[in-house]
């Protein structure tokens, strides 16, 4: 047991040795392999950063050129929001001015119609007061109408005790003229009755001469006649 003891001890100093010297060299191997390994990696990171920053600088410029390109079209757009910005100003103005000329409108409409409510109630006043004055017309020809009806009538019964007057004035006057010509016919009458005793007086004076100058007497008496007969005559 000893020995064996001994020779184990012997065994195990010698795998202590060997060990101790194995795990330093693995120690150290592993040591070198990992400060390998990750030199390696930093140089694959390295190579990866490098990539990558390749990569990122081809994105960089694709960015670049994209930005470019970006801001030639927002300088495209700030130029269309420049020209927009001037037209809506115009715009502004112009609206302004439509606004003013509106309002202006607006008041001008407002003061017409205005107006027109003001010559409406004066039309309205005006309507009224012709409708009175129509039916003071109205009433007034009427009144003239009655009026006219009345002085008519009344003329018409003035004519006609004018025409009854005349008629009894005619009536009258016939009578008269018929007493005037009874008159003048009893006057004519008592003439002829006078000339008719005249000339019986004349005849008889001449048949008393007619003794003293029958020759004379014959003449005279004759002429006495004829003049006799020509007073008839004339008087027929």
């Amino acid at each position: 047991m000893t020995k064996v003891k001994k020779s184990a001890t012997k065994s195990s100093s010698k795998v202590s040795i060997f060990s101790s010297k194995t795990f330093r060299n693995v120690l150290n191997n592993y040591k070198k392999n990992k400060e390998k390994k990750k030199i390696k990696e930093i140089k694959l990171r390295k190579i990866a950063e490098n990539n990558q920053i390749i990569k990122d600088k081809k994105e960089l410029r694709l960015w670049e050129e994209r930005l470019g390109k970006e801001n030639n079209k927002l300088k495209l757009k700030e130029e269309e929001l420049k020209l927009k910005e001037k037209e809506l100003k115009v715009r502004e103005e112009q609206q302004k001015v439509e606004n003013k000329r509106l309002i202006k409108k607006d008041e001008d409409l407002g003061q017409i119609d205005k107006d027109l409510r003001l010559k409406e109630k004066e039309l309205k006043l005006k309507g009224e007061e012709q409708f009175r004055k129509d039916i003071d017309l109205k009433a007034r020809e009427e009144e003239q109408d009655k009026k006219e009806l009345r002085e008519k009538r009344k003329k018409e019964k003035y004519l006609k005790e004018i025409m009854i007057q005349e008629e009894e004035q005619k009536k009258i006057e016939n009578m008269k003229l018929k007493e005037w010509e009874e008159q003048f016919d009893r006057e004519q009458k008592l003439r002829e009755r006078k000339e008719i005793l005249k000339d019986e007086r004349l005849k008889q004076k001449e048949l008393n001469q007619i003794n003293s100058d029958e020759t004379n007497i014959s003449k005279e008496f004759s002429s006495k006649l004829e003049s006799f007969d020509v007073d008839k005559s004339s008087e027929h």
